[in-house]
């Protein structure tokens, strides 16, 4: 197996159905298909109660319900798409071929529609295939899910609902088939390196977000009127969980308990560390103080950094990935959002979309043997031009269609909540309910 190959979880296709498995010999691992049913579990703990606590605590009271509501509604909702389609549209194969372009370079096919085929003894690798099936689920999940950050508190859950399932449609599935779906696939060809999502995941979100809260509008008194967070100790909880749990989302991406599973591991906690310390005193330096919220907010920043890179990055470029990351992130979230005037009420974009953009580039870097790197990049200059392609291309597609989408959505239903419900708070507006009775 090439580092190209693990590159992107798109070579997996190769050996998706049990015909093909046969035909290659694979035979199950039980040691593999382990820590994949582990690394799944961790991913989808990222989502629920991972990311709904980071972003919960962060929102003021009246809303906390609201975000937690919309974190679980989408994990249900993108579940149930992903068997119906999604996992087709964004693995099946048919029609592709290497180096030539068409329909099928943008978009899988319909033939593991309602995964038909699939069998406890389908392997992809030498697991199950149901386990994989299960394991990208998680991503697909996980990507809408962090688009809520940026229009928290001021969208309404019916327009979200659709939204989401529009999206997912559109953007997720295609965005993900072209970076991971193998030879024929438009940015794979390309060859753009993306590990566990930098692209798929981040800089789709991210970029998502931004185009949302823009949209959208500010929150009614935005940026006059305090908006703090309402409870900073669930935020630092989240994050623990987020850090934990990116350890599946980086080291299950090799699809194997192997080397490169292990290196992904290493790497993660030290990017993610340094960003934590980048964020920290960044802000320490800035502002004069360190807050609670900004290293949490680092840590994420240092887990997006290094997403792309983690199958291909040693030790020092991962240190170099997660400060950039850190540092970064920090003046766009906080200098560039100010002067900018746009609402990202949680930072979605300028966490996720900017952290993903510094670690989808640096990988181009970092993944060289001669910078340290386990990746089969020989010229840096031209693997960086490669980086920034795909990620033109993802910022491009993504912003136009999201734009497309929402645009119709508020013709049709509406998007945003009245300036009374907003007022009162989502909670109590969207769902009768409050997060504190006292």
């Amino acid at each position: 197996m090439t580092l190209r190959k693990l590159a992107g979880l798109g070579a997996l296709l190769s050996l998706v159905t049990p015909g093909l498995a046969m035909a290659d010999e694979v035979v199950l691992n039980t040691g593999d298909t382990a820590w994949m049913l582990t690394a799944t579990a961790l991913v989808l703990f990222m989502t629920i109660p991972g990311l709904a606590l980071f972003y919960g605590g962060m929102v003021r009271s009246k809303n906390i319900l609201s975000v937690m509501m919309q974190c679980f509604a989408i994990t249900g909702l993108i579940s149930i798409l992903w068997v119906v389609y999604g996992y087709s549209m964004t693995f099946d194969v048919t029609g592709m071929e290497q180096g030539v372009v068409n329909f099928n370079s943008f978009v899988g096919g319909l033939s593991k529609a309602f995964l038909a085929g699939v069998t406890p003894a389908s392997l992809t690798y030498a697991v199950p295939e149901a386990v994989f099936i299960t394991f990208q689920m998680t991503f697909a999940i996980i990507t809408p899910a962090l688009i809520v950050g940026a229009f928290a508190e001021r969208m309404k859950f019916s327009a979200m609902l659709i939204f989401m399932a529009v999206w997912f449609t559109l953007v997720y599935a295609p965005i993900a088939h072209m970076v991971w779906s193998g030879n024929g696939g438009l940015m794979w060809d390309w060859g753009v390196l993306d590990f566990a999502g930098g692209t798929v995941v981040h800089i789709n979100a991210g970029v998502a977000g931004l185009v949302a809260c823009i949209v959208l509008g500010k929150r009614k008194g935005y940026p006059t009127t305090p908006m703090a967070p309402h409870n900073l100790g669930y935020t630092l909880v989240g994050a623990a969980m987020l850090w934990i749990g990116w350890f599946g989302f980086n080291a299950g991406s090799a699809v194997a308990a192997n080397g490169t599973a292990g290196m992904a591991m290493l790497v993660t906690q030290i990017a993610t560390a340094a960003a934590a310390l980048g964020w920290m005193f960044a802000e320490w330096i800035t502002h004069g103080k360190p807050s609670a919220l900004g290293i949490a907010s680092g840590v994420v920043a240092g887990l997006v950094g290094i997403t792309p890179a983690a199958g291909t990055v040693g030790p020092m470029g991962a240190l170099v990935i997660g400060l950039a990351a850190g540092v970064i992130c920090f003046f766009c979230a906080t200098t560039l959002k100010r002067k900018l005037g746009y609402d990202d009420s949680l930072d979605a974009f300028g966490v996720h979309g900017i952290g993903g953009i510094v670690g989808a580039i640096l990988t181009g870097v970092f993944a060289a043997p001669a910078l340290g790197g386990f990746g089969t990049v020989e010229d840096i200059g031209a693997q960086v031009i490669t980086q920034l392609k795909g990620v033109g291309f993802t910022v491009l597609y993504t912003a136009i269609v999201t734009f497309v989408i929402l645009k119709v959505l508020d013709l049709v239903i509406g998007l945003r909540v009245s300036e009374e419900e907003e007022t009162v708070g989502l909670d109590l507006a969207q769902h009768n309910e409050r997060g504190y009775n006292l």
